[in-house]
């Protein structure tokens, strides 16, 4: 078994976290009916999964829920999440090729972890880690949901990327940079108002970050399938 992450909080019950999106709005970015997101939840729990969740995470697509729209619904000391001004692209990172998502419009995310065991690696190095621990990188949606159900699970120096989400560039190469969910220290182009809000940054491809773990999951699947 790999060696994962401090213990961290458990997630809400699937209809909690059916009701917490709809109270954000979420449903409706995702062209979604409340009772769609409610319906899911409700058989995804008589599935498979436990009535706790199971450590399931509910996500919408990130074709219908991009990352610009979800991250100012994040809120840390009352202050609203944020996209940093050099990355206005960001709905175009999308998953990697390793990367399946179910082909429907709300998902579970099995098995969530915040790597931090892996704080001071580049995503370089993660990468193949966590490939080798049968185990696939979060998208940057699915890390913002979870930010959005368990607010707690993001800390001062305990932070996390999320490599599933990836540019490509024209010419086919792969963009240097890997977004990443963290908090703001309200300097440079931030703001002095944004001093602990979260926020979508990006890190390069082959630096180390002290303070960055590498989320993860065991798999995505639709309800208990």
């Amino acid at each position: 078994m790999p060696v994962t992450s401090t213990v961290l909080p458990v997630l809400p019950a699937l209809r909690v976290q059916a009701e917490r999106l709809i109270e954000l709005g979420v449903h409706e970015i995702a062209g979604l009916s409340a009772a769609e997101l409610r319906t899911f939840a409700e058989a995804a729990e008589a599935a498979e999964v436990p009535a706790d969740g199971g450590g399931a995470l509910l996500a919408v697509h990130p074709d219908r829920a991009p990352a610009s729209a979800l991250a100012p619904l994040l809120r840390r000391d009352g202050k609203p999440g944020f996209v940093v001004t050099d990355m206005a692209d960001v709905d175009h990172f999308a998953p990697r090729e390793t990367v399946a998502l179910p082909d429907a419009p709300l998902y579970l995310v099995t098995d969530l972890d915040r790597g931090d065991h892996m704080a001071n690696w580049s995503p370089e190095e993660a990468l193949p880690a966590l490939t080798k621990e049968d185990r696939t990188p979060l998208l940057l949606t699915e890390g913002i949901h979870w930010v959005l159900q368990q607010p707690a699970i993001l800390e001062r120096n305990r932070c996390f990327m999320t490599i599933g989400s990836r540019l490509r560039k024209r010419n086919g190469a792969l963009d240097a940079r890997t977004p990443a969910i963290w908090i703001s220290n309200g300097t440079g182009r931030d703001g002095r108002e944004r001093r602990n809000a979260p926020k979508v940054g990006w890190c390069w491809w082959g630096n180390r970050h002290t303070w960055l773990g590498f989320a993860s999951t065991t798999g995505r699947r639709v309800q208990g399938l």
